[in-house]
């Protein structure tokens, strides 16, 4: 009657050896970490790199525990802080700054742990230490910067329909043309309202000139400012990937503010690098008129022409290239690393969409036999990449832009132009850092107050309903394991309301026991045998367990869809802490009264209390 058939002890043994397995990464903690990422195209992670970290720390004298290389970057694990600051200043005063070397924390997991994907459970900012930012987006640059594209856009509509006009100006978010008479500017009218749709033109006269003002539609706008801010959303989760941060939380505060935290990240000054650091494109002319030797020999003394600027290409040569931006990344749509079929050699497919394929078809269209400079920016540094010489019209807008110094460069510049440049730029408002020791205290207190209630409960449990009581105690500290467990197999982010839920898991755990002993004590009352008590109180008690549960579970899913943040990690780690409750305390609990009283022939009394 009580004795569960073999099948299911050995799976209730499986899944307890699992709980055990999964949750014991969560005891090895952290140990402080330096992390190297390239900072360009051209810096590898290799051995080669590797072996010159190791020297370095060899010859400064600084012992590390050990190291992980990943494609990502190279992290370096120490015994204390003290050795990770001195390993970070050493490592970045020689590698300079084709390398981004960074402040980090790793898990002392052991690799055999990990190679059978038993990690431990991701913690929060509030548990685990870092940096948390809060970033304002700057809207009315995202629209000057909108309104700019038009310039250039009018000027090639209105010479592709051959319209006379005086000049194109922007002040401030309104374009302005003007004309010398009616008749072409009511044609450029009729160009512009059928080509872009976005804006409201409207007609003016200054003296002799006749105008066109054209401004953003406040649909238009509302569509820029919140293209903006998502652009830049997904801008910061690519540029994240560098700093090797577990489940960082990037959202959305507000219209216009970007809330950014990075658990595990110490380093502030890094992490607001790298949050700032993305690239894009700007094509421009080579300037062929002023491209003999005395021009740029002076050029780089100082001498530059007007309306140029001095670049040094990769192959060294010299280069001046006219300010006058032809086309710039805005108009990327998606980049991707490939081969050239004739050379061999790596490049980067790049897409454009309508807009930026048609100006870029007219560009190439009306400077054949003429050089066209590719310029990468990042960081506010502009790099000629490539400097081809154009052969023909090229439409489609399909580029292949050739220059790059490996496959490794052609996939980073590709990932950096699919992410970019921040579509708006963006000021730190808000700045905070918690230490790991504040983490570690969070922690500690978190343990204990668990551990307290833990104990409270069992002392309560054993006491007043003796043997069964230890049984409900050994189920709730296998509901707590299986808990873990679960959340370290599914990497979930733990913070403090997380630690508060573990806390009110335990507690609605253990009435389920309850029910379970009460149930047995009126079956032994209303005269049953101890084996048919047993029996009809797990039987009985099922329905009642059930149903509260659901209704409680009801609760945390609605938490977890309309809560955000510390709300969401709450219910979380509730609904989880209801199946796991319930399967500890109907399934394993019933495993262990079964193992105690189900194979003995004759049962006089039960110890229930």
């Amino acid at each position: 009657m009580n004795r569960y058939p073999l099948w299911k002890n050995i799976l209730v043994l499986i899944i307890l050896v699992i709980g055990i397995t999964y949750s014991v990464p969560n005891i090895f903690g952290d140990s402080p970490a330096v992390q190297i990422t390239s900072a360009k195209g051209n810096a590898k992670i290799d051995p080669e790199l590797l072996n010159q970290i190791e020297e370095i720390l060899k010859q400064e004298n600084i012992p590390y525990e050990g190291q992980i290389t990943d494609p990502n970057g190279i992290k370096f694990r120490f015994a204390n802080t003290d050795n990770q600051i001195k390993a970070k200043d050493a490592i970045k005063n020689k590698l300079g700054k084709d390398y981004v070397v960074a402040l980090n924390l790793l898990s002392r997991t052991p690799n055999w742990l990990i190679h059978i994907g038993a990690r431990p459970m991701y913690l929060g900012l509030d548990l685990r230490g870092g940096v948390h930012f809060l970033l304002q987006v700057d809207m009315k640059a995202a629209l000057d910067k909108a309104a700019e594209r038009y310039v250039g856009d009018f000027r090639t509509s209105l010479r592709k329909e051959r319209v006379s006009y005086s000049g194109v100006s922007r002040e401030g978010q309104s374009i302005q043309v003007r004309f010398t008479n009616s008749d072409e500017r009511t044609k450029a009218e009729k160009i512009f309202a059928n080509e872009f749709q976005d804006l409201v033109i409207k007609e003016s006269d200054s003296g002799a000139d006749k105008l066109l003002n054209a401004t953003l539609s406040l649909q238009a706008q509302k569509h820029i400012q919140d293209f903006a801010l998502k652009q830049n959303i997904q801008t910061l989760h690519n540029r994240i990937n560098e700093l090797g941060v577990a489940e960082p939380i990037i959202q959305q505060q507000g219209e216009d503010r970007i809330v950014v935290q990075l658990p595990g990240v110490q380093d502030t000054a890094k992490a607001k690098e790298i949050l700032g650091r993305t690239a894009t494109l700007e094509v421009r002319m080579v300037d062929e008129d002023k491209s003999d030797p005395t021009t740029l020999l002076n050029a780089q003394k100082g001498q530059i022409p007007f309306g140029d600027e001095f670049y040094v290409d990769r192959s060294g040569q010299p280069i001046l290239v006219k300010k006058s931006v032809v086309l710039t990344g805005d108009y990327i749509t998606d980049a991707g690393p490939g081969l050239d079929q004739q050379s061999g050699r790596s490049v980067v497919h790049v897409t454009l969409d309508a807009r930026g394929a048609r100006i870029f078809k007219q560009v190439t269209h009306d400077n054949v036999g003429k050089r066209m400079a590719i310029l990468l920016i990042e960081k506010g540094q502009a790099e000629v990449i490539t400097a081809p010489v154009i052969h023909e019209e090229i439409g489609g807008g399909r580029v292949q832009i050739s220059g790059m110094a490996n496959a490794q460069e052609a996939t980073d510049i590709s990932l950096l132009l699919r992410a970019g440049a921040l579509a708006a730029p963006m000021d730190i408002v808000e700045e905070r850092t918690v230490g790991p020791s504040m983490g570690e205290e969070n922690i500690k207190r978190g343990w204990h107050s668990t551990l307290w209630g833990f104990a409270a409960i069992s002392i309560f449990m054993v006491i007043y309903y003796l043997l069964f009581g230890s049984i409900s105690v050994a189920a709730l500290g296998i509901n707590l394991l299986l808990l873990l467990a679960l959340l370290s197999m599914l990497q979930a982010t733990l913070t403090l309301p997380g630690l508060a839920a573990i806390a009110l898991t335990l507690g609605m755990a253990i009435d389920a026991n309850v029910l379970i002993n009460e149930r047995i004590r009126e079956e032994l009352r209303n005269g049953n045998s101890p084996q048919a008590s047993i029996h009809a109180g797990y039987d009985r008690a099922f329905d009642t367990i059930l149903d509260s549960n659901v209704t409680t579970m009801i609760a945390g899913l609605a938490l977890f869809m309309f809560g955000s943040g510390p709300v969401k990690g709450f219910a979380v780690v509730h609904v989880l802490g209801i199946l796991t409750s319930m399967f500890s305390a109907i399934v394993v609990s019933r495993a262990l009264v079964n193992f105690v009283y189900g194979y003995r022939r004759k049962v006089n009394k039960l110890a229930i209390g």
